[in-house]
C-alpha cells in the first residue's frame, strides 16, 4: 500500500511538480491530483505525467484527499487557505513549501483554525533558477533537507506523515522554530537573492549595458544565477520576510562600508585577510555539504 492514496498539489511549478514526481517514482502515491489558477499549466502537467488529473475546484480536490501540497508563491498561500478551508476534510494532512514561515502559520490560524492537528509547515531546501510544471524532476530534492516547523497543536502522526512524505523524495528532514526558520534564511538565502537580483538590474540599466553584459564570464554567471528565479515568488518571500532581511541587508551594508573603507585606504594587507578568512569559511563549508548529484 502506498504512503499517500490521493496527493493534491496546489502549484504544480518546480516545487510542487518535483514533489509529485519524487513520490511517484518511489512509489509512494497513488493518484495525483492538480489545482491552481492557470488551465494549461495543470494541461501540461497531465501531458508530463506530473499529475494524473485536474481537480475540477477545491471541492473536488479535497473529496478523499489524503494529503496536500501548497507550493504556491507565499503571497497566494491565505487566499488558498481560505478558499479550501469549507472543503477540507478531518484528518487530511496538509503542508507547504514556502520559505517563509511565520506569515504561513499566521494564515494556518487564520484560515485553518479547525485543523490546526493536521497542518504541518514545511520548506524544502532545495529549487533552481528556472520555475515552471516543465523544470520539475524527480531527483529534486534527493540529499536535500527540509526544514519542517511543527505548530503546538499539530498531533506526532502528522508530522510523521510529513517527515514520511520527504523522506520519500530523498530528502533529508530536520525539525526548527518558525522565528529561527525565517531569520537563518533571510541570511543564507533571501539576502543573496535580494543582492543577484540587484547586481543584474544596475547593470542592466546602466548605458554601457550591452557592453558589460558582452565581457561578463563565469564568476558573474555564478553570482547571478539565482536572479534568473521566479519574481513572483521572490517578491513575496522578501515581503513577508522583509523584518528579517532588512536586519541582514543592515549588516551586509555594514560589511560593505568597510570594504570600501579599506579600498579607499589602499589597505591590501587588511584587504588580502578578509580575503583569506572568506576563502577558508567558504571552504569549510563547501567540504562539510558537498552538493549533491542532480543527475536522474
Amino acid at each position: 500500500m502506498a504512503l499517500i492514496g490521493k496527493l493534491v498539489v496546489c502549484g504544480v511549478g518546480l516545487i510542487g511538480g518535483s514533489f509529485a514526481l519524487a513520490l511517484k517514482q518511489a512509489g509512494a502515491v497513488e493518484r495525483v491530483v492538480g489545482v491552481g489558477r492557470n488551465p494549461a499549466t495543470l494541461a501540461r502537467a497531465v501531458e508530463l505525467g506530473v499529475i494524473d488529473e485536474i481537480a475540477a475546484g477545491w471541492r473536488d480536490a479535497l473529496d478523499g484527499a489524503d494529503f496536500v501540497l501548497l507550493a504556491t508563491p507565499v503571497g497566494q498561500l491565505d487566499a488558498i487557505m481560505e478558499a479550501m478551508a469549507p472543503h477540507l476534510q478531518p484528518g487530511t494532512i496538509v503542508t507547504d513549501a514556502g520559505s517563509t514561515k511565520r506569515d504561513v502559520i499566521e494564515a494556518v490560524y487564520r484560515r485553518l483554525d479547525p485543523h490546526l492537528a493536521t497542518v504541518v509547515p514545511a520548506h524544502p531546501i532545495a529549487g533552481a533558477e528556472k520555475s515552471g510544471v516543465e523544470a520539475g524532476f524527480p531527483t529534486l530534492y534527493r540529499g536535500k533537507k527540509v526544514v519542517v516547523t511543527p505548530l503546538p497543536e499539530n498531533r506526532p502522526d502528522a508530522v510523521e506523515r510529513v517527515r514520511a512524505a520527504w523522506t520519500a523524495c530523498g530528502a533529508t528532514v530536520v525539525e526548527m522554530s518558525p522565528q529561527d526558520h525565517d531569520r537563518v534564511f533571510a541570511a543564507v538565502s533571501h539576502l543573496p537573492h535580494l543582492l543577484a537580483f540587484g547586481l543584474v538590474h544596475d547593470l542592466a540599466g546602466r548605458a554601457n549595458a550591452e557592453l558589460l553584459f558582452s565581457h561578463a564570464a563565469s564568476g558573474f554567471r555564478d553570482f547571478t544565477r539565482i536572479a534568473g528565479s521566479h519574481p513572483e515568488m521572490w517578491r513575496d518571500i522578501c515581503l513577508a520576510n522583509r523584518q528579517a532581511l532588512l536586519a541582514e541587508l543592515d549588516q551586509y551594508l555594514a560589511e560593505l562600508a568597510y570594504l570600501r573603507a579599506l579600498l579607499l585606504a589602499g589597505d591590501g594587507t587588511r584587504l588580502e585577510q578578509l580575503f583569506g578568512e572568506a576563502r577558508r569559511a567558504r571552504d569549510a563549508w563547501a567540504a562539510q555539504f558537498p552538493p549533491p548529484s542532480t543527475a536522474e
